[in-house]
C-alpha cells in the first residue's frame, strides 16, 4: 500500500545564477499531489540545479518554493522527511554491506509497506553480494541500490537525477517496474538528457533551456 500524498509544491518566479549568470529565471510551476514530472535539457542546462532547489539542497536568488502539505505550509527543515532522492552526486556509505546500509538508512527514513532489509534486497536482486561492502559494488550495482533506496522509502515526493546512469537494458526494467509498484502515488520528478526510458512514465514535461 502507497502513502497518502497531499503534498502540493508551489515554485514562485523561481531563478538561480552563478556570479551573473542566470542558469534558469521566471520560473513558475505547480506540482499536484501524485504529479510525474520530467525536468529535460542537455548537459549544463540547469536541470539538476533546479531539481536541487525543489529538495531544499540549494537556494534560489530569485522566487521561492513553497511547500504545503493539504492547507499546512510546511517549514524547510520539516520537509526533508517528505522526500527521498536518487543523483549522481550522493554518496552511499561504502563501508557497509547491503544489509547494513539498508538498516542504517531505515533509522532515518522508514522503507514503504514496513519492507524488511531481506525484502529489499530481493527487491534489488543483489541477493548474491549482499555481504559484499559496497565500495566493491560496481557503478550499476551501486546505481540499483540508489534507486532502490529512493522509491522504497517511505514518503510522498521521489526525486530521480539521471536515474538511468549504469543501467543496462536489463536493469532499466527492473527500474520502470520499481516505479510502477511503488511509485504511483508519490510525487516524482525525473531529471533526464532526454533518455525516454528514464521518464517514459511521466505525463508532464519542463524543458529548463526555456526559461534562460
Amino acid at each position: 500500500m502507497n502513502p497518502k500524498n497531499n503534498l502540493h509544491i508551489q515554485l514562485e518566479g523561481i531563478g538561480k545564477k552563478y556570479g551573473t549568470e542566470w542558469i534558469f529565471r521566471n520560473l513558475n510551476l505547480n506540482i499536484a499531489p501524485g504529479d510525474k514530472l520530467a525536468l529535460l535539457g542537455g548537459n549544463g542546462s540547469g536541470k539538476s540545479t533546479l531539481l536541487q532547489v525543489i529538495s531544499g539542497y540549494v537556494l534560489p536568488n530569485a522566487g521561492k518554493v513553497i511547500f504545503k502539505s493539504g492547507e499546512q505550509i510546511e517549514e524547510p527543515e520539516n520537509f526533508k522527511n517528505q522526500l527521498s532522492i536518487a543523483t549522481p552526486y550522493l554518496d552511499l556509505v561504502e563501508e557497509y554491506s547491503l544489509q547494513e546500509l539498508i538498516e542504517h538508512c531505515a533509522v532515518y527514513k522508514p522503507f514503504l509497506n514496513n519492507l524488511t532489509a531481506k525484502e529489499i534486497i530481493e527487491i534489488t536482486e543483489l541477493q548474491h553480494a549482499q555481504n559484499k561492502h559496497i565500495k566493491n559494488y560496481s557503478s550499476g550495482m551501486k546505481q540499483r541500490v540508489k534507486l532502490a533506496l529512493a522509491i522504497l522509502a517511505d514518503c510522498p515526493l521521489l526525486l530521480l537525477d539521471e536515474p538511468a546512469s549504469n543501467l543496462d537494458s536489463n536493469a532499466i526494467e527492473w527500474y520502470i517496474k520499481l516505479v510502477g509498484w511503488y511509485g504511483a502515488h508519490k510525487t516524482i520528478i525525473v531529471c533526464s538528457n532526454s533518455v525516454k526510458e528514464e521518464y517514459e512514465f511521466c505525463t508532464k514535461l519542463l524543458n529548463v533551456m526555456d526559461y534562460k
